[in-house]
């Protein structure tokens, strides 16, 4: 009898972690809608209204976004990069709404619990579980040597694209941007994006040429 209340309470306590865990993750969450072609996540990355998604999520010019409450802004493109698969939008920022908090994607290792969180297949603030599987290098035309990339198979599909990948802790470790065959997904480290960010937007918002 004691074993299983010790189990009941376990369980009960560790759901209740996690959804709080989701719910702080949904508080930075957007959706970008693009038509025709559905939608796709983003992640408020900072309080000047900032927002980073994939590149192939987004639309050339004006894109429209719209909160987990259902309320919707226009968002000007300000930076997109096809190679790194990369774009930050800019809106006025909600007062609800706040950055996503990041961790040190530079200290990851292989079997980190991983949680990718999006809209796959049109279900809006959808989550799913797994691991990190690897941590792999892609090669890029404008710097020398290569960026890192996470894969996990936490399940993705149309949809995560441009969602957070977080930790146990609810910390953004990546930004989960395709899908590499069966469940094998990737996600754009957040030391890599925010690299990205500051290269083609500066540390204060400035926007440079691109």
């Amino acid at each position: 009898m004691g074993d299983t209340t010790w189990q009941l309470d376990f369980q009960q306590s560790l759901t209740a972690e996690m959804n709080a865990l989701c719910q702080r993750a949904f508080e930075s969450l957007v959706i970008v809608h693009n038509g025709r072609h559905g939608a796709g996540a983003g992640l408020i990355w900072s309080r000047d209204g900032s927002i980073v998604t994939n590149y192939h999520v987004v639309r050339k010019s004006a894109q429209r976004v719209s909160t987990m409450d259902g309320s919707e802004y226009e968002a000007e493109v300000i930076a997109r990069e096809k190679k790194q698969d990369l774009a930050v939008l800019k809106i006025e920022i909600p007062e609800h709404m706040v950055p996503a908090p990041l961790a040190d994607s530079q200290q990851l290792r292989v079997g980190q619990f991983a949680l990718a969180v999006g809209h796959p297949w049109g279900q809006i603030g959808s989550v799913s579980a797994g691991i990190i599987t690897s941590l792999a290098k892609m090669s890029l035309r404008w710097r020398r040597g290569a960026v890192d990339l996470i894969r996990t198979d936490a399940g993705l599909a149309p949809g995560n694209s441009g969602g957070p990948l977080l930790d146990a802790w609810g910390e953004v470790i990546g930004i989960n941007t395709m899908i590499m065959g069966g469940d094998q997904g990737v996600a754009i480290p957040v030391h890599v994006v925010d690299e990205f960010v500051t290269r083609k937007i500066g540390q204060n918002g400035t926007l440079k040429k691109y």
